[in-house]
């Protein structure tokens, strides 16, 4: 048990590569029922300029990720993409992800970050509310099973600035 509470708080945080696609594709199954990524988006995503999949890897094992995509011109980037396997919840990993999404969306010049979450999905919702995003909206029969979506956002100010 030591050794697995240890990997879990000490994963090191980099960007995904081609050869990530196919344990991404088992976190995302794990992690979602519907609205999953494909295998092709995947490594779409992985290969694309206007993407930045993040990945969080101990001893050669993934234990998470965070894609976020930008569009050329904009200011706002999105965080598309979350997901932690069930074996390292609980130990701040989503909170890593959506920090280091947060660096990314910086390092590209966006001023907001914004994402989707599913309006019964608590424990999202709390993470994302304790790192500070706010509800802008909801979008109702967003996902495939009908459930609505609550839209949230994140100032990124620019180092030195304040929020």
């Amino acid at each position: 048990m030591e050794d697995h509470v240890t990997m879990v708080r000490a994963p090191y945080l980099r960007p995904a590569r081609p050869g990530d696609a196919h344990a991404l594709l088992a976190i995302e199954t794990q992690a979602f029922a519907a609205d999953r990524l494909s295998p092709r988006s995947i490594r779409r995503l992985i290969a694309s300029p206007s993407a930045a999949v993040i990945v969080a890897e101990t001893a050669g094992t993934l234990l998470g990720y965070a894609l976020v995509l930008f569009r050329r011109g904009s200011a706002v980037a999105r965080l598309y993409s979350l997901a932690v396997a069930d074996t390292a919840r609980g130990h701040g990993l989503g909170s890593r992800l959506v920090q280091a999404a947060q660096e990314a969306a910086r390092a590209r010049n966006a001023k907001m970050l914004r994402l989707e979450v599913r309006a019964d999905n608590g424990r999202a919702r709390a993470l994302y509310g304790g790192l500070g995003f706010r509800e802008i909206g909801r979008i109702p029969d967003y996902y495939e099973d009908g459930a609505s979506a609550i839209r949230l956002e994140i100032a990124l100010p620019s180092p030195g600035e304040r929020a």
